[in-house]
């Protein structure tokens, strides 16, 4: 089949790779306009684009679709689907009807569950225990597309968002070629979504990254696991921001108010939460690299005492 390609991080990237090694044909590829990056602030090309350069397929940087051009621009490449991953454009209805056989949908999250932009660290934030792929026939709501392929992995409870997000791109790559597979054998059936299962994957912010230790320390641990490596987790402590990297809850019910230290050993700190207690194995001081907490207090730190308060 002629396919068009549409995405633009690391993770759709990685699904244009696998479809490479089949046997169709990759007639053109979109992706977001290039953007500056790096401390030159240089216009870089993104994952999705560097990948189309260097396999000489015709690349293609719309800032919309709403111009008739770019519209026809698409059509004259005559796809029979076009296959859209994080790409970060709306595509308008004009744009779903161009491809013979429509445009589909790599999804991280198991849909309906988690729609939206940021599937993948609300999945491990909300605690659950599995995620996954959903390959989607894409109309013109947000997600809400009839269901074509699924592909699951249980969440470890040592996944980040980083080691999630590559596992998941991995599954999408071979999702999509199943999909592919199944569409020329016509038997690719859509399943419709149950609106009342969705939730709404908002996207990641800095400032959600401000530990609140009220909180059970559970969901501090999933909170830090989710948003590594970004957009990362930190805490104040006496006018300086410290980033937490590694952490893990304890069973531990301490009377102090949440955000104490309770103690400071070489395995990890350990803070009072709104349940339970936090360990925190690994951190980072303004300027300065990550360490374990074993470095820090190789290093000579007299910081995060016992009785010491984070806000």
């Amino acid at each position: 089949m002629r396919l068009v390609f549409a995405g633009t991080p690391d993770f759709a990237a990685t699904a244009l790779k696998a479809l490479l090694k089949t046997h169709h044909t990759i007639v053109g590829v979109y992706s977001q306009p290039d953007r500056p990056a790096g401390r030159g602030r240089k216009l870089q090309p993104s994952p999705v684009k560097q990948v189309a350069l260097d396999n000489d397929i015709p690349v293609f940087q719309p800032e919309s679709f709403k111009a008739p051009e770019a519209r026809q621009e698409l059509a004259d490449l005559k796809p029979d689907v076009m296959i859209v991953a994080a790409y970060g454009l709306i595509l308008p209805q004009a744009v779903l009807d161009i491809p013979a056989h429509g445009c589909l949908n790599i999804h991280a999250s198991l849909l309906p569950r988690w729609r939206g932009a940021a599937p993948i660290q609300r999945a491990i934030a909300a605690g659950d225990a599995e995620t996954g792929i959903t390959i989607m026939q894409m109309d013109k709501g947000l997600d809400t597309g009839n269901m074509l392929l699924k592909s699951a992995t249980p969440i470890a409870a040592d996944d980040t968002g980083g080691s999630l997000h590559d596992r998941l791109a991995d599954l999408g790559g071979q999702a999509i070629i199943d999909a592919l597979a199944l569409l020329e054998k016509g038997e690719l059936q859509g399943e419709v979504q149950n609106d009342d299962d969705a939730c709404y994957a908002h996207k990641l912010s800095k400032e959600e990254g401000h530990i609140d230790w009220s909180l059970s320390a559970q969901a501090i641990e999933r909170l830090i696991r989710a948003f590594n490596p970004w957009p990362g987790t930190y805490t104040d402590f006496e006018q300086q921001r410290l980033r937490i990297h590694e952490a893990i809850a304890i069973e531990e019910q301490s009377q102090k108010p949440a955000g104490t230290v309770i103690r400071r050993e070489r395995e990890g700190i350990d803070i009072a939460c709104g349940t339970g207690a936090l360990r925190i194995a690994r951190l980072q001081l303004p300027g300065s690299r990550a360490q374990s907490v074993n470095d820090l207090i190789n290093g000579g730190k007299q910081l995060l005492l016992p009785g010491q308060e984070l806000h």
